[in-house]
């Protein structure tokens, strides 16, 4: 009986490609600078992927992407990258201010990282983007400043705060647009997905939140997450820019706000009046690496102070 013998190049072609070595290694992640969220989460916002933040105007998106890019520098045995961030704004103006303000408080908290005349500031790079088709146009450009970075830490982080500002006025409710915007999302996704597995990046990008008027189960009828847990500021909420962006994710972090009662504050004819003021007050995830959906209730102690800075890829330094 003759015995078949099998070319060992058929062999190789057959190996699955999930048993590579690579991805064996645990996924490196950076630190929010929330230990909550951070616990929440796995130890921070994971390496190689897309991961978005979901949340109404005012719950502390932008708070999250600064401390994210400013944490990113530390070293690994502290949650950090030991890496630079790549800053792409799309509303107007960036808050400078409190970028500046949180640098500070990182360099107090750990002073043996950072010299007396190392700023951090000097390692988070900063691009305005007006348009969607603009964000697609600059990939280039992100790709070569990616390889050819002079700086002294490697970037790692690409923050797009925010997404739905791109998209949400630019296009009508038509079918051509429909089908033009779908097309920028996973074309841009696609590359920021490419980019994310090649240098080994975290993505972070922000997401605004819509009003669910239907009371059925999901959106039009098509369920995106857990809809029934999405309630800010007492209304029920979903993400923003449809069911074709969701696809494009990898992560989710939901962020909710609430009204409470702040305490008394002030006088008035029958004496002292209590206030009445919104803050972030919970989140829910919906993670890939984590098995469980984790609603999580807090109150960050947080101001957002806003101030404007012009620029390109330039350093976010005073």
């Amino acid at each position: 009986m003759s015995q078949i013998q099998s070319d060992p190049s058929t062999h190789n072609n057959l190996r699955p490609a999930f048993m590579t070595p690579q991805k064996l290694l645990p996924v490196e992640k950076c630190s929010l600078g929330c230990p909550i969220l951070d616990c929440c989460m796995g130890g921070g916002i994971p390496c190689n992927s897309i991961t978005e933040i979901v949340a109404e105007s005012g719950s502390g998106k932008t708070q999250l992407c600064l401390q994210l890019s400013l944490r990113a520098q530390l070293p690994p045995f502290l949650g950090g990258l030991s890496a630079s961030s790549l800053y792409l704004y799309t509303e107007f103006p960036f808050p400078t201010r409190r970028l500046h303000q949180l640098s500070s408080a990182l360099q107090c908290q750990y002073p043996q990282i950072f010299a007396s005349n190392y700023d951090p500031c000097d390692r988070i790079f900063l691009q305005s983007v007006n348009t969607a088709d603009q964000l697609l146009d600059i990939m280039p450009q992100v790709e070569s400043f990616l390889e050819n970075s002079k700086t002294r830490l490697p970037v790692r982080v690409i923050v797009i705060d925010s997404m739905a500002a791109l998209f949400r006025a630019e296009f009508e409710n038509t079918a051509s647009d429909l089908i033009r915007r779908s097309s920028l999302f996973f074309k841009i996704s696609g590359k920021l997905k490419e980019f994310a597995k090649r240098f080994n990046l975290v993505v972070l990008v922000t997401n605004q939140v819509m009003d669910v008027m239907d009371s059925g189960e999901g959106v039009n009828e098509v369920r995106i997450g857990n809809l029934s847990g999405m309630y800010s500021s007492g209304r029920r909420v979903c993400p923003a820019l449809g069911l074709s962006w969701a696809n494009c994710v990898n992560s989710r972090l939901f962020l909710s706000k609430d009204e409470y009662e702040s305490g008394l504050v002030g006088g008035g004819e029958k004496g002292l009046w209590e206030s009445t003021d919104k803050r972030g007050d919970g989140f829910t995830l919906f993670l890939p690496h984590i098995p469980l959906v984790c609603p999580v209730t807090f109150v960050p102690q947080f101001e957002l102070v806003f101030t404007s800075l012009h620029g390109g890829f330039a350093s976010a330094e005073k």
